[in-house]
């Protein structure tokens, strides 16, 4: 199969891998771009994977505010220095992840950090669902692995499609940006209100305002 010269620098940009190590990455996956991205991370030559492993203890701790005061998020996220937290490639990342949690209102920042109280609560729920719609009992464990598997996918803010671009997910989004701006960066923690929660309003009419407001 033919590798272009433009998926191969496409690939370098996203993991910072050397130009011949990311046309090698191409090839031996027969041009799959996310299976490169995974092959190069394997064999340690992604800049990004390098610096995930560093220490993050800078940062900025910032705020986004949406709907004239309706939804409000407060977000740490922590850089290698000082000097990259002043950053704009760093300045924007930040503002982009509190307006996507904004839209989005996630759980936890990944699935590791979900609440296990909340995901056996979910897992009740999903098993005595599939009991009443009369699944086969042998069964309803694996369905409900699945479904729990989603579940936890769609509420981790890694694992979220970024809200300005679907076809990128979040972790992808931090990845991206490690490699860009040279140094480990970590989403740390974050608190969401919502006026009046409880009122119920469509999640994704509420991310397209959001999105919309972002000029997206």
């Amino acid at each position: 199969m033919s590798i272009t010269a433009a998926k191969v620098q496409e690939l370098r940009a996203k993991t910072a891998a050397g130009m011949l190590d990311c046309k090698k990455a191409l090839e031996a996956t027969a041009g799959d771009f996310e299976k490169a991205v995974d092959w190069l991370r394997q064999k340690g030559l992604s800049s990004a994977s390098k610096k995930a492993g560093r220490v993050a203890a800078e940062g900025a701790v910032v705020s986004y505010i949406h709907g004239e005061g309706r939804v409000g998020v407060l977000l740490e996220v922590n850089s290698e220095t000082d000097f990259v937290a002043r950053n704009e490639g760093f300045k924007t990342f930040v503002k982009d992840i509190a307006m996507h949690i904004a839209a989005t209102g996630p759980m936890s920042v990944s699935t590791d950090e979900l609440d296990q109280t909340l995901i056996a609560r979910e897992r009740d729920v999903l098993t005595a669902k599939a009991r009443e719609q009369g699944k086969k009992e042998e069964m309803i464990a694996k369905i409900v692995d699945g479904q729990i598997k989603k579940w936890m996918a769609d509420v981790a803010l890694l694992e979220q499609p970024f809200v300005k671009n679907p076809d990128l997910k979040i972790a992808d989004y931090l990845k991206e940006t490690i490699a860009k701006i040279g140094e480990n960066i970590v989403i740390r923690r974050f608190v969401r209100f919502e006026l009046g929660e409880g009122i119920e309003k469509k999640k994704d009419d509420f991310a397209a305002e959001v999105a919309a407001q972002a000029g997206v």
